[in-house]
Protein backbone atom coordinates (compact mmCIF):
# COMPACT_ATOMS: atom_id res chain seq x y z
CA UNK A 1 0.00 0.00 0.00
CA UNK A 2 2.82 2.48 1.28
CA UNK A 3 4.87 1.74 -2.37
CA UNK A 4 1.63 2.22 -4.53
CA UNK A 5 1.27 5.36 -2.85
CA UNK A 6 4.37 6.67 -3.66
CA UNK A 7 4.82 5.34 -6.80
CA UNK A 8 1.41 7.61 -7.40
CA UNK A 9 2.82 10.56 -5.83
CA UNK A 10 6.09 10.18 -8.22
CA UNK A 11 4.27 10.18 -10.77
CA UNK A 12 2.23 12.88 -9.86
CA UNK A 13 5.25 15.16 -9.69
CA UNK A 14 6.72 14.13 -12.27
CA UNK A 15 4.19 14.42 -14.60
CA UNK A 16 3.86 17.89 -13.52
CA UNK A 17 7.80 18.76 -13.96
CA UNK A 18 7.43 17.23 -17.47
CA UNK A 19 5.46 20.32 -17.75
CA UNK A 20 7.37 22.55 -17.05
CA UNK A 21 8.61 25.00 -19.47
CA UNK A 22 11.09 27.59 -17.42
CA UNK A 23 13.79 27.49 -15.12
CA UNK A 24 11.52 28.99 -12.59
CA UNK A 25 8.49 26.31 -13.40
CA UNK A 26 11.25 23.47 -12.64
CA UNK A 27 12.41 24.97 -9.20
CA UNK A 28 8.95 25.45 -8.20
CA UNK A 29 8.46 21.59 -8.84
CA UNK A 30 11.63 20.58 -7.68
CA UNK A 31 11.02 22.36 -4.03
CA UNK A 32 7.39 21.10 -4.08
CA UNK A 33 8.59 17.23 -4.54
CA UNK A 34 11.66 18.31 -1.74
CA UNK A 35 8.96 19.91 0.68
CA UNK A 36 11.38 22.28 1.60
CA UNK A 37 11.78 25.87 0.30
CA UNK A 38 15.13 26.66 -1.96
CA UNK A 39 18.22 28.09 -0.60
CA UNK A 40 21.04 29.67 -3.23
CA UNK A 41 23.30 29.52 -1.00
CA UNK A 42 23.24 26.14 -0.15
CA UNK A 43 22.88 25.36 -4.11
CA UNK A 44 26.38 26.98 -4.42
CA UNK A 45 28.22 25.61 -1.93
CA UNK A 46 27.01 22.43 -3.20
CA UNK A 47 27.95 23.23 -6.61
CA UNK A 48 31.40 24.14 -5.70
CA UNK A 49 31.95 21.31 -3.18
CA UNK A 50 33.13 17.92 -3.94
CA UNK A 51 31.43 15.26 -2.38
CA UNK A 52 33.43 12.05 -1.18
CA UNK A 53 34.35 11.61 -5.11
CA UNK A 54 36.88 13.52 -7.26
CA UNK A 55 34.88 16.09 -9.05
CA UNK A 56 32.45 18.53 -7.99
CA UNK A 57 29.87 20.37 -9.92
CA UNK A 58 32.24 23.03 -10.71
CA UNK A 59 34.83 20.70 -12.16
CA UNK A 60 33.44 20.97 -15.39
CA UNK A 61 30.79 23.57 -15.21
CA UNK A 62 33.05 26.20 -13.92
CA UNK A 63 32.84 27.84 -10.37
CA UNK A 64 31.29 30.54 -12.70
CA UNK A 65 28.55 28.47 -14.45
CA UNK A 66 27.50 31.73 -17.01
CA UNK A 67 30.56 30.70 -19.18
CA UNK A 68 31.58 27.75 -21.14
CA UNK A 69 32.94 25.00 -18.97
CA UNK A 70 35.30 22.09 -20.15
CA UNK A 71 33.93 18.48 -19.19
CA UNK A 72 37.16 17.15 -17.17
CA UNK A 73 38.03 14.16 -18.92
CA UNK A 74 36.46 14.23 -22.53
CA UNK A 75 37.63 17.84 -22.67
CA UNK A 76 34.16 18.66 -24.96
CA UNK A 77 33.35 22.05 -24.37
CA UNK A 78 29.89 22.60 -22.25
CA UNK A 79 27.51 25.57 -22.84
CA UNK A 80 27.34 27.91 -20.01
CA UNK A 81 24.85 26.26 -17.41
CA UNK A 82 23.31 29.69 -16.07
CA UNK A 83 19.88 30.10 -17.25
CA UNK A 84 20.70 34.03 -17.94
CA UNK A 85 23.86 32.94 -20.06
CA UNK A 86 22.37 30.42 -21.77
CA UNK A 87 18.04 30.52 -22.46
CA UNK A 88 17.73 26.84 -23.65
CA UNK A 89 18.89 25.68 -20.35
CA UNK A 90 16.58 23.74 -17.97
CA UNK A 91 13.65 24.21 -20.23
CA UNK A 92 13.14 20.90 -21.10
CA UNK A 93 12.33 18.64 -17.99
CA UNK A 94 13.66 15.41 -19.55
CA UNK A 95 16.93 16.60 -20.34
CA UNK A 96 17.23 18.51 -17.17
CA UNK A 97 16.09 14.48 -15.60
CA UNK A 98 18.58 13.25 -17.98
CA UNK A 99 21.67 15.44 -16.91
CA UNK A 100 20.96 16.04 -13.62
CA UNK A 101 21.15 12.16 -13.15
CA UNK A 102 24.08 11.34 -15.10
CA UNK A 103 26.05 14.56 -13.23
CA UNK A 104 25.01 13.59 -9.75
CA UNK A 105 26.20 9.97 -10.22
CA UNK A 106 29.48 10.91 -11.55
CA UNK A 107 29.53 14.08 -8.03
CA UNK A 108 27.78 11.96 -5.68
CA UNK A 109 27.88 8.54 -6.78
CA UNK A 110 24.40 9.03 -6.72
CA UNK A 111 21.31 10.71 -7.56
CA UNK A 112 20.52 13.94 -6.48
CA UNK A 113 17.49 14.51 -4.14
CA UNK A 114 14.87 17.29 -4.99
CA UNK A 115 16.32 19.68 -2.52
CA UNK A 116 19.53 19.48 -3.64
CA UNK A 117 18.46 19.98 -7.11
CA UNK A 118 16.03 23.10 -6.28
CA UNK A 119 19.06 24.18 -4.29
CA UNK A 120 21.38 24.39 -6.92
CA UNK A 121 18.76 25.74 -9.07
CA UNK A 122 17.68 28.48 -7.35
CA UNK A 123 21.27 29.67 -7.55
CA UNK A 124 22.00 28.70 -10.89
CA UNK A 125 18.73 31.25 -11.10
CA UNK A 126 20.73 34.07 -9.68
CA UNK A 127 23.47 34.46 -12.01
CA UNK A 128 24.07 36.91 -14.26
CA UNK A 129 26.06 36.75 -17.55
Amino acid sequence: MIKRRLWILSACCLTSLALAATPEEMLAEFSKASGQKAQADKGQVFFTTTHGKEWSCSTCHTKQPTVEGQHASTHKVISPLAPAANPKRFTDAAKTEKWFRRNCNDVLGRECNANEKADVLAWLITLKP
